[in-house]
């Protein structure tokens, strides 16, 4: 017998942490539900993220069409903005998808980015913590892009850019979308529609993906799932990621080697220190700084290493290396800088995290270390 699928919204308790201890909070969430089998839900959305109602909360339709989650004593944790825009009703259809747009860190099929709606998804910040993480899909003018967030940067850092993964053509709607390759379904495509600038395939199941969401994780990974009704074990499949380890290419994702570390074929292969590279583990970590004045600190050279920053940012240039140096050097929150001298350009690193081997000699990293 096939699993009975089923889209569910409810205000269920979750755990969620205050300060550093955790407890049970009211949540609303939507989830896909098979019958039969718990381990195969999956939550796919989140109304009050990390703003949790207590007990005898309410979640209703207004007369004036606004939906709205509101605690006890009328607080309001969440609302759909949808007041006095002529909505009558308020339905959960089939594929997850309800009358208005208001994504987290996942798209489900038929839903969409607007640069004058909701335009971004963010992901959760730990496992356990259902509070904004550091990681953000951003819908820009002609564009889709990737952010990686920390205190000691000062804007978030661009780590994925989209400009060539679309047909060009204006880009105000990014549409994540499952359909039948042929009349006969033998395939589906998954896709990315840009409406003025054609499709971007993502993956093609064999099988009928209407049942696949599109979330960005805790690590920064954008990955699709793929729900393969004909099967209770093994279900959810991972049907498209968009830096695959066979490929390398998990290294650009920021944190791949935890604190810091080089990779190389999306593996953690040393960490990078004053002696030269040592064997890589978790423990892997910059150098700790105590004073920032120019004479108590110095530099380790990396040859052959880009940092996940530059592969999609130009940096500053033409300047000259040591002017590169200068300007890390000045200032206290910059951990290091990244070269490239066949093109004379300068990045500064707030953050260092994952770099990444490369062949090119011409690219090189200098590590911020105290002078002694």
């Amino acid at each position: 017998m096939m699993p009975t699928i089923e889209f569910c919204l409810s205000l269920a308790l979750r755990s969620s942490y205050v300060s550093t201890t955790p407890r049970q909070v009211p949540i609303l969430w939507l989830y896909v539900w098979v019958v039969r089998s718990e381990s195969l839900m999956r939550w796919v959305w989140e109304a009050n993220r990390g703003n949790p109602v207590g007990e005898n909360a309410t979640f209703s339709l207004g007369t004036n069409g606004n939906l709205v989650l509101a605690d006890a004593d009328g607080r309001v944790a969440w609302q759909s903005d949808t007041a006095d825009k002529g909505v009558v009703g308020f339905q959960l259809l089939p594929n997850g998808n309800m009358s208005f747009d208001s994504p987290t860190d996942t798209l489900l099929v038929g839903q969409a980015l607007h640069l004058k709606g909701p335009n971004k998804l963010v992901s959760w910040l730990s496992k356990t913590e259902n509070k904004d993480g550091a990681y953000s899909l951003v819908l820009e003018p002609n564009r889709f892009v990737l952010y990686y967030a920390t205190k000691n940067s000062p804007r978030p850092i661009l780590y994925f850019d989209a400009t060539d993964y679309l047909l060009p053509g204006k880009l105000d709607v990014l549409t994540f979308n499952s359909q039948p390759e042929t009349e006969d379904a033998f395939a589906y495509e998954i896709t990315l529609e840009n409406p003025n600038g054609g499709t971007r395939i993502l993956s093609r199941p064999k099988y009928n993906s209407t049942l696949t969401y599109l979330r960005l994780g805790i690590d920064g990974g954008l990955r699709a799932y793929t729900f393969y009704d004909k099967v209770d074990w093994g279900a959810w499949e991972e049907t498209f990621t968009l830096c695959p380890r066979d490929s390398g290419e998990e290294c650009q994702l920021p944190e791949r080697c935890g604190s810091f570390g080089l990779c190389e074929d999306s593996q953690c292969v040393a960490c990078p220190s004053p002696n030269g590279l040592l064997g890589w583990s978790k423990s892997c970590a910059p150098p700790k700084l105590t004073s920032c004045k120019p004479n108590d600190i110095k530099y380790y050279k990396l040859e052959g290493v880009d940092h996940f920053l530059s592969k999609y940012t130009r940096g500053s240039g033409p300047v000259k290396e040591e002017a590169c140096s200068r300007k890390c050097t000045s200032d206290c929150k910059c951990l290091g800088f990244f070269f490239n001298r066949a093109e004379s350009r300068c990045w500064i690193a707030y953050e260092l995290k994952t770099l990444t081997r490369v062949a090119n000699s011409t690219h090189v990293g200098y590590i911020k270390t105290p002078a002694r």
